[in-house]
């Protein structure tokens, strides 16, 4: 039997952005150009028009928080939900979650100029909101990379951190670079998982495919699955994926049917990365988990060294030894659970039931 060891990028409090020559469209367009008024249409359709820079943002999921973060607009949010409590300062902010989302009350208490809402978001809670008077932007669903990218782009440009915003996207697709594994034969990549719970799997047409497809990974649930499909064991066994992805969530998932029995379980190959940013589609988290996999596949085959890779604010790695051979995967309150967008029911009969079962579950992943 193989064991893993688990290497973590741990998160620096203060990371200096590096230049980068290269970065997509998305991170130039609007980057010279940053003036109010700006008006842009959503995801619902609907057209929003900002007089002026906004300076009270409130945001009801985490990645979209995460952003803020990353492009300078840290102090203009004032309001957060519980999953993005791993955010430094964020416990200094409006918590605006309720038990199935956000609180449309608490929302309107923080008097925001912009509410940034997932694409998680059901019609009625949006025209709540809407109906509220609240400022709303509704983003779209990050199918890819470049989707990210794009959605920073406008968060920048939303909230006058137009600069910030490319300066960020620049940053991620140079360390996404530096870290993509380029395997011209799919049948060399090593094949992997990763379940979400209650049967339901990350699969293809998704950010985190795509993650799993730079790292070097091949995503046996994307060759004939798209979105965040509930699967049953048999098609999970006739899969049979030589790695499971786990999180600080489910970090034993590997060990429970019918994972157990698949060679990743077999042989315990496992993959870790910090939930809160495999789950979420903002820039951190996409270059976090492709290191995080790239350099644990790539470790894989080496002798056990017990150590950490931990980023530095001049982008190098150093190694910390870890106790027992293995990182302690790090949890934080509230991102045990990270938020989803558009991820399907789970199918109950009872339709009470179902109701509940879809509203809990809509809310494992941030898109």
């Amino acid at each position: 039997m193989r064991t893993r060891t688990a290497v973590t990028v741990v998160l620096v409090a203060t990371l200096l952005l590096p230049a980068a020559a290269a970065p997509v469209a998305a991170a130039e367009s609007g980057a010279s150009d940053c003036a109010f008024p700006v008006e842009l249409t959503d995801a619902s359709g609907e057209t929003l028009r900002l007089e002026e820079r906004p300076e009270r943002v409130t945001t009801t999921n985490p990645s979209a928080a995460q952003t803020m973060w990353e492009i300078g607009g840290r102090s203009q949010v004032v309001g957060v939900t519980r999953y993005a409590s791993y955010l430094e300062g964020a416990d200094e902010r409006t918590p605006v979650s309720s038990e199935f989302g956000v609180s449309i009350e608490e929302v309107a208490g923080t008097e925001p100029d912009l509410v940034l809402v997932p694409n998680s978001t059901d019609t009625e809670q949006l025209a709540g909101m809407r109906d509220a008077g609240l400022p709303v932007f509704h983003l779209p669903r990050a199918h890819s990379i470049e989707d990210v990218a794009a959605k920073t782009t406008t968060i920048g440009r939303l909230t006058g951190n137009c600069e910030g915003a490319a300066e960020t996207n620049a940053w991620m697709n140079e360390s996404v670079e530096t870290a993509r594994v380029s395997v011209d034969d799919d049948d060399e990549r090593p094949t992997i998982l990763y379940p979400l719970g209650s049967g339901y799997v990350a699969a293809g047409d998704t950010f985190i495919d795509e993650m799993l497809t730079t790292a070097g990974a091949r995503n046996v649930a994307a060759e004939n699955h798209t979105g965040y499909p509930q699967l049953s064991a048999e098609v999970v066994l006739e899969m049979d994926p030589e790695y499971i992805l786990i999180t600080d969530r489910d970090s034993d998932i590997h060990a429970e049917e019918p994972y157990a029995s698949t060679t990743a379980g077999r042989e315990n190959n496992t993959i870790y990365v910090p939930v809160q940013w495999v789950n979420q589609p903002a820039p951190r988290s996409v270059v976090y988990t492709v290191e995080n996999v790239s350099e644990q596949l790539r470790a894989d085959s080496a002798p056990s060294s017990g150590s950490t890779v931990e980023a530095t604010p001049d982008g190098t790695t150093s190694d910390t030894a870890t106790e027992g051979g293995t990182s302690a995967p790090a949890t934080e309150e509230g991102t045990s659970d990270p938020t989803t967008d558009d991820t399907p029911g789970f199918g109950i009969a009872i339709a009470a039931v179902a109701i509940v079962a879809t509203a809990l579950f809509s809310r494992r992943l941030d898109r």
